[in-house]
């Protein structure tokens, strides 16, 4: 999948048939064209056959392969210069018609309206012209074209020059909107690092960050971003993570820490040794992901592009009808009358407002969610997120702090407990499991020499290993039900880790998790907010369930799952949600199945996460679960500023559609309505930047 700017694309509905046309090569296995950033993102075998239909469809847009951010071609100044002086000239024909009544002065009227029209039209003429000739009838170009035209065989001069200045003042408005929102869009993402001051044979040079090398040294000086990931070798600082995680508290780092590109060093000087390129780094993912994520279109913006698709062909053809049926049956109608009855009806009908910001909207809230530290992977899973009632949890890492720490150690059959945690210890010491993690720093000694003669990690169960002759089995009740060993079943807050040595039960050890401090505030949230059925699914015993449930005040829990068991229940419960979306939370690597499964995948506390950001279609960057409630009030609120520019949209045409029938309103009129509607939605849109997380 490749990205592509389209420079010189200044028209929404010729951006919709556009990506229609190109939809029907052979060579094209997937196009999105969208004209709020001004690119297309395209899988295709043949990227020159693409530009030629592009250059057959619309002559004056250049493919180029980097993206631009605003679209440089449309001169502002050169625009509003040639405004300007449109409507001097024009006041100055309307001046001549209202004063001047003798022949042959009056005929310079005329004249003078002729200047303004095609001064200000020449283009939409034009336009309209080739695309016609090209079998592309029906756009708004097309629709002012045959509206003016037509104006002027109804001797409505004025009214056609009128029409072409306003539209133009109209279109200089609307780019102006639209330049306006791409930056404030930018300004969102605007944390990608200059530069990086690499350490070169005891010399400090600054160069690009595409240019700095894996294990190569850079210095960080206070009031600069970081510009790769890597770990500190010498300095402590507090470091502004604002850009990455949404947080604005000061993390304190010092020797041996992580820190990723994007973050601000706040005050000291820091020696960092870089551990990726600056393309694979998180903040460069993070940036491509969310100026991506537009290609992944919601519900409401496919709906709208096959709107517009059907929506004026319909009008012109109910133009035709008022314009030629009245007469024939209204007396005293006029064909005169009805004919710019139907003109004024073309004006107004453009759909270029729905099609401008309906994706403009959805931009503006991925983009401020990722300034909130949520990544989101598409306007389709915004639009998803608006509409959750139910979601599911995992337990360790997600709902709890994952840390272990070894509590109890009860023996049995006359074993000791040292021997109980050294046999658990030497079994473990091969796995990279929290659990196994915590076992191994509770026996504090040197495992490195230990010889283990078998070995076998029995996923989501435990360890089976062979260690100075004994067979030990260490693991969780399943395990030991598999292997037909007695145990005691415990009925006891925390983990429980069995261990048997030569098929004799030895005992059980207890470790304990700690709930997040944030996870009683979220699940309190999201039922505020009305996502009232909470799930929680985990490999966990029942009784270590059951206590984190009670305390959250979730209802519905799952305990000793396997990774197999935790996929099927889970798609048991999402087909109980026929009419609302369901997401699952997790830690991003343990429930990739799960989180690829579910209507929202949501991956916590992955900065610097890989796997997290590849697999989930939402990504908390700070592993605060509170951010989910965030992601979705902002959904919410995006969702409500999208309705109301579709209802305002259609709502003030459907009006003056009805004024224009009953001869109330002028083309003038319908032009500032067209327009106006357009602005009022981009204006509409733009709140989007202001919303309070």
């Amino acid at each position: 999948m490749k990205k592509y700017a389209l420079k010189n694309l200044d028209c929404p509905n010729c951006a919709a048939k556009l990506e229609d046309s190109i939809k029907g090569l052979s060579c094209v296995d997937y196009v999105s064209v969208n004209f709020a950033t001004l690119s297309m993102h395209i899988e295709t075998s043949d990227i020159e056959k693409v530009k030629s239909k592009i250059n057959d469809i619309e002559p004056d847009i250049k493919v180029d392969e980097i993206a631009k951010k605003e679209n440089k071609n449309y001169n502002l100044k050169k625009e509003f210069i040639i405004m300007g002086i449109s409507l001097i000239i024009f006041v100055a024909g309307l001046l001549v018609e209202n004063f001047i009544k003798t022949f042959p002065y009056n005929f310079l009227k005329y004249v003078i309206f002729l200047f303004v029209y095609f001064l200000t039209g020449w283009k939409v003429l034009y336009k309209a012209f080739t695309n016609i000739t090209k079998g592309k009838i029906f756009d708004e170009n097309f629709l002012m074209g045959i509206a003016t035209i037509g104006a002027l065989c109804i001797n409505a001069f004025s009214e056609a020059a009128g029409v072409m200045l306003f539209y133009k003042i109209g279109e200089f408005f609307q780019e102006l909107s639209l330049n306006n929102s791409r930056k404030s869009i930018s300004s969102l993402l605007e944390v990608r690092p200059d530069y990086a001051n690499l350490k070169n044979n005891g010399d400090t040079i600054k160069v690009s960050p595409y240019e700095v090398k894996v294990d190569d040294l850079i210095i960080v000086k206070p009031g600069e971003k970081i510009p790769l990931d890597g770990v500190i070798l010498s300095g402590e600082s507090f470091l502004d993570t604002s850009s990455l995680t949404g947080e604005h508290k000061p993390k304190n780092v010092g020797v041996g820490d992580r820190v990723f590109a994007g973050m601000i060093n706040n005050n000291g000087v820091l020696t960092i040794k870089v551990t990726k390129i600056f393309t694979q780094s998180s903040i460069s993912k993070i940036l491509e992901l969310v100026e991506d994520a537009i290609e992944h279109k919601s519900k409401t913006e496919n709906f709208i592009s096959i709107f517009a698709r059907y929506y004026t062909p319909i009008v012109v053809i109910l133009a035709l009808f008022i314009a030629f049926i009245p007469p024939f049956f209204l007396k005293d109608a006029t064909f005169s009358q009805w004919i710019y009855k139907a003109l004024v009806l073309l004006v107004i009908s453009c759909p270029c407002a729905l099609v401008i910001s309906i994706p403009l909207g959805y931009f503006g809230g991925i983009g401020f969610a990722s300034k909130n530290g949520i990544l989101i992977k598409g306007s389709n899973y915004l639009e998803a997120l608006s509409n959750l009632k139910t979601i599911a949890f995992d337990k360790t890492g997600t709902l709890t702090k994952g840390v272990f720490k070894v509590s109890t150690i009860i023996s049995q059959n006359n074993f000791k407990k040292d021997e109980i945690i050294e046999y658990a210890a030497k079994a473990e010491s091969h796995s990279n499991h929290p659990i196994a993690i915590s076992i191994v720093e509770y026996y504090g000694k040197n495992l490195s020499s230990i010889l283990i003669e078998e070995y076998q990690e029995v996923r989501g169960m435990g360890i089976k290993a062979k260690i100075d002759g004994k067979n030990i089995i260490v693991g969780n009740d399943k395990l030991f039900q598999n292997e037909n060993v007695n145990f005691l079943d415990v009925a006891e807050y925390g983990t429980i880790v069995h261990i048997a040595v030569d098929k004799i039960y030895a005992g059980y050890i207890i470790i304990n998790d700690q709930i997040k401090e944030d996870s009683f505030i979220a699940v309190k949230t999201l039922k505020e907010k009305g996502v009232n059925d909470i799930i929680m699914l985990t490999g966990d015993n029942f009784s270590s369930a059951k206590d984190v449930s009670d305390k959250l005040g979730i209802s519905t829990f799952y305990s000793s799952l396997l990774p197999e068991e935790k996929l099927a229940i889970f798609d048991k419960l999402e087909k109980r949600t026929k009419n609302h979306n369901m997401a699952f939370v997790g830690d991003g690597v343990n429930d990739a199945p799960v989180l690829a499964k579910a209507d929202i995948g949501i991956s916590m506390g992955c900065i610097g996460s890989d796997a997290a950001i590849e697999i989930a279609d939402v990504v908390i960057m700070d592993d605060s679960l509170t951010k989910i409630a965030t992601a979705i009030n902002i959904a919410k609120k995006t969702k409500t500023i999208i309705w109301q520019n579709i209802i305002m949209a259609l709502g003030i045409k459907l009006v003056f559609v009805l004024l224009a029938l009953f001869g109330i309103a002028i083309m003038w009129e319908a032009v500032f309505a067209d327009m106006g509607v357009s602005l009022l939605a981009l204006f509409n849109s733009m709140r989007i930047f202001r919303m309070k997380g």
